[in-house]
């Protein structure tokens, strides 16, 4: 009974912990949307702030349950990025979810979970990322992902 009770109290601790979602409408075809999230020689070609240095985005993707990602950039400011995870689930053309963890801060793992849903003769996409250390961590976040999901628009509805 004791081990069941902390098992609810980690679940709640884990609900409790700060999230965000992110929606965009695009016109570009669900395929599309999937494969900017799914095949590198795309991912690259968005992912990132405004002040990446231009070729500095890396991407290595192995999209299946199990698999695992990294991505790498360099910021005009000369500072390195990296961050990665696993892939949790794969929906083709749906859904991916996938733990986040910056390289600086890897004991500060969270979750995204990319939706992907017609809409008309484009697609609605819900960005969610949970399980935020803080406050600071998700606001920092919601800032970078709202850039980053722009970039992401601008690059499948081109």
């Amino acid at each position: 009974m004791a081990a069941n009770k902390s098992a609810v109290a980690a679940d709640a601790g884990l609900a409790a912990r700060p999230s965000l979602t992110l929606t965009r409408r695009l016109r570009a075809r669900p395929e599309k949307v999937y494969a900017a999230w799914t095949e590198p020689e795309n991912l690259v070609q968005w992912f990132g702030p405004g002040q990446v240095k231009p070729g500095t985005t890396q991407a290595e993707l192995d999209v299946r349950v199990g698999g695992r990602y990294r991505i790498k950039f360099t910021g005009t400011n000369g500072e390195y990025h990296e961050v990665g995870g696993v892939y949790r689930e794969v929906v083709p053309n749906e859904r991916l979810v996938f733990s986040w963890a910056w390289h600086s801060t890897p004991e500060r793992v969270s979750e995204v979970t990319v939706s992907i849903r017609p809409d008309g003769g484009g697609t609605l996409l819900t960005f969610h990322h949970a399980q935020f250390v803080d406050e600071t961590a998700r606001d920092n976040h919601q800032r970078g992902w709202t850039e980053f999901l722009g970039n992401l628009q601008h690059y499948v509805d081109a």
